[in-house]
């Protein structure tokens, strides 16, 4: 073989192809010949820039993380669609490089400095409202990210963020704009409708077989039943296995030594005091003057409570005659507590300093907590050791469930082994059924399971909370069928008295609008009598929507009334009347209302503009998708 490679290499071909790759090296470098193998598994580029594998799994990783949040402590990674969130992620991550790349193309920057500066200003990094470098390695590393990821996201985005503010503080409007504005959203306008239903025109409508056949041969596809499942299931429910557990004595004596082995005798002091505060207009010598005063005071007789309101300066506990209520250990370090703690019921304290001045103190109450009984905990040791229990019994039986299940081809060895009974479950489209278990989105992802349909197999585990585990069996897959005209008959029936009902009613007030645009007064329609609204706002919630929105559409008549024939949301007609347009007083509105109106409008103005640059990036942009 060495031998035929060294005469095939002697080749005038062989001798072309080594002239190739020479010829490359010399003019491109090694990379070039790398390069034509390996290519780039980027999974887009945006005018040549790559977005890399490593992006979008970190992407699609964080975004999986925020969703199984927002889902609460119970949820299911396996209802999220990696396919979706991956699909999703690399499209955020394509506007994001089309928008960062329209912000660098504007000669944008963020210095190191100020990004340190928004990291440590963070609320979601500090600790008692300063920045704590753990929590800040604790928050990243729950959602995924380094220091260096989280300061280059912080980057990109604020570089997207400048251009887009640079767009909303630059956006402008007229006063004039805004006056016009201002002048519509104020304006009333004198209404007149009325409303006429379905129900008339119903009864005269007369249908023949050949309509209904027409209707369904026209929309054959609409009359379709859903693909069903039937299953059968077993089921183990924590709170049936209760009555496995028998309480033992002993046990709960062993609990009840454990509890007491552990239990602290804990104090609870109740704390009142009157504070003197030394400030810029108090020195320490005064404040200490007026509280040895106060000592005296109370030493004379005077009520505790009523001195602290009339003297502390205290603004929280003084209007409670300086109670503070329960004082827990180590609210205030040093010499109060230690004078709290010197005291005993009753008693009073001398002045004693803190940094906020002289304090006196007084503790009002105390108690000692106390060894519990065994009859009075006795109920909580028993709840603790049934739970302890049909815990145990719980999780044996659902891995039972789980090898039995797998191991078999039905659930009949399973249902025996457990003493389970086999429950059936009335057939269920893919929108679930009307129990708790068939509505349940794990069951119906697991009933509607290929391989569990094709091949009759038990499905795995499906834990259904916290205390019900359960295995299902498909027995029966329903596919779609075509439903027979016969069968969907009535329903087409009611389809067609609508339409027909609809369009008589339609016919019949287009002819009555048409005599009020030439001048006929209003009168009363099929016995309903027109109703009247004077000044009505576009914000009126006392009239139709479906009436304001066309009442707002109608042009300003320039005599009598404009009109318009609307349909409303239950399949009745309405012919809406506009009599007056009032045009508001915008002499009265103060320059604070014009500016804020001036702002709102520019800022929407502003969005506006950067909505349409954002298109405009997007549609020249050369995006390649791998």
């Amino acid at each position: 073989m060495l031998q035929n490679i060294r005469d095939n290499s002697q080749g005038i071909v062989a001798k072309i192809i080594v002239g190739l790759i020479i010829v490359t090296f010399a003019l491109f470098g090694v990379e070039s010949l790398v390069s034509l193998t390996s290519g780039s598994n980027a999974p887009a580029t945006v005018n040549g820039e790559e977005i890399s594998e490593r992006d979008v799994l970190q992407g699609a990783d964080l975004q999986r993380r925020q969703l199984l949040a927002q889902m609460g402590e119970n949820a299911d990674p396996t209802l999220l669609d990696d396919n979706l969130i991956r699909k999703a992620t690399l499209d955020n991550l394509i506007q994001q490089e089309i928008l960062l790349q329209s912000a660098t193309s504007q000669d944008m920057q963020i210095a190191d400095q100020a990004l340190d500066q928004m990291i440590v200003n963070t609320e979601d990094f500090k600790v008692d409202g300063v920045f704590n470098p753990d929590r800040y390695q604790a928050v990243l590393r729950n959602a995924g990210l380094t220091p260096m990821m989280y300061k280059n996201l912080l980057r990109k985005e604020s570089l997207i963020s400048y251009e887009r503010s640079g767009y909303m503080l630059s956006a402008f409007v007229l006063d004039s704009e805004a006056e016009r504005v201002m002048a519509l959203d104020r304006q009333t306008r004198d209404i007149a409708y009325v409303t006429v239903g379905l129900q008339d025109y119903m009864e005269g409508v007369s249908l023949t077989p050949a309509d209904l056949s027409e209707y369904y041969d026209a929309h054959q596809q609409d009359f379709m039943t859903d693909e069903q499942v039937a299953i059968e299931y077993l089921l183990i429910n924590k709170a049936d296995l209760l009555k496995e557990v028998t309480i033992d004595d002993a046990e709960l004596q062993s609990q009840f030594e454990q509890l007491k082995a552990v239990f602290k005798s804990e104090e609870q002091r109740m704390v009142s005091h009157i504070m003197i505060e030394v400030s810029d207009s108090v020195d320490d010598a005064a404040a200490l003057a007026k509280a040895q005063d106060l000592e005296k005071r109370l030493a004379a007789g005077e009520d505790f409570a009523e001195l602290a309101k009339a003297e502390s300066d205290d603004p929280g506990s003084a209007p409670a005659g300086g109670d503070l209520g329960v004082y827990q250990q180590g609210m205030l370090d040093g010499p109060f507590e230690q004078a709290v703690y010197a005291l005993k019921a009753g008693e009073v304290s001398e002045p004693v300093r803190t940094a906020f001045g002289y304090h006196i103190i007084r503790l009002t109450g105390l108690t000692v907590s106390e060894a519990p009984e065994f009859e009075e905990v006795k109920d909580q040791l028993i709840a603790e050791q049934m739970e302890n229990k049909v815990e145990q019994i719980y999780v044996e039986q659902v891995g039972q469930l789980t090898d039995l299940a797998f191991s078999s081809g039905d659930l009949q060895e399973p249902a025996a082994e457990l003493k389970l009974n086999i429950v059936e479950a009335a057939p269920f489209s893919r929108q679930g059924g009307n129990d708790d278990i068939t509505a349940n989105p794990r069951v119906i992802r697991a009933a509607f399971n290929e391989e569990l349909i094709r091949d009759g197999l038990n499905s795995d585990p499906i834990e259904l909370d916290s205390g019900r585990t359960m295995v299902l069996r498909v027995k029966e897959h329903i596919r779609p069928r075509q439903l027979s005209e016969e069968e969907v008959k009535p329903q087409i029936t009611d389809i067609l008295t609508l339409q027909k009902a609809g369009e008589a009613l339609q016919a019949s007030l287009a002819s009555e609008l048409e005599k009020l645009q030439q001048g006929a007064e209003r009168k009363p329609i099929n016995g309903t009598e027109w109703q009247m609204a004077e000044a009505v706002g576009r914000g009126d919630r006392d009239q139709p929507a479906e009436v304001m929105a066309a009442a707002f559409k109608l042009p300003k008549p320039e005599q009598g009334a404009s009109y318009s024939l609307i349909a409303l949301n239950d399949g009745a007609r309405a012919i809406v009347a506009v009599t007056a347009v009032n045009e508001p007083d915008l002499s009265a509105v103060s320059d604070d209302e014009k500016k804020a109106m001036r702002n709102i409008l520019s800022q929407r103005a502003g969005q506006f503009d950067y909505q349409a640059m954002t298109e405009a990036r997007k549609e020249a942009a050369e995006v390649e998708r791998l």
